[in-house]
């Protein structure tokens, strides 16, 4: 069994997906980009505000499975341009304490959706 969760805090999807599914205890996040979801527009004004938006995207969408980033127990990262890895992995590692920081992997590819510089999808239990 699965439940769709979704939030007007976190973006509404561009494409034929959800912004997360609920399965038992674990929660599924899809892929979240810099989209303010008050404005609809992009953060792109430097990649340390586009992350934080994004973190924002992936927390409104924990809350609203009423789970915070605790909970989190495995990230991806998708970014375009390695030389942004230390900003982004500072403000990233500002959402989460050491003792409990989640597996993760870091990749750079060729492009993201609406040519942001980087997405997060994260996975979480209760």
């Amino acid at each position: 069994m699965k439940t769709i969760i979704t939030t007007p805090n976190a973006p509404a999807p561009i494409g034929p997906y959800n912004q997360a599914i609920l399965t038992g205890n674990t929660l599924y996040t899809s892929g979240q980009i810099a989209i303010n979801p008050k404005s609809g527009e992009l953060v792109l004004d430097n990649i340390e505000a586009e992350t934080t938006q994004v973190m924002q995207n992936v927390e409104a969408i924990l809350n609203a499975a009423n789970m915070t980033f605790s909970n989190v127990i495995k990230t991806s990262i998708f970014i375009s341009n390695m030389d942004d890895f230390q900003k982004i992995n500072t403000v990233y590692g500002s959402f989460f304490d050491d003792e409990s920081a989640p597996a993760r992997e870091t990749v750079q590819v060729a492009r993201l959706p609406k040519d942001v510089n980087v997405e997060i999808s994260v996975i979480a239990v209760k």
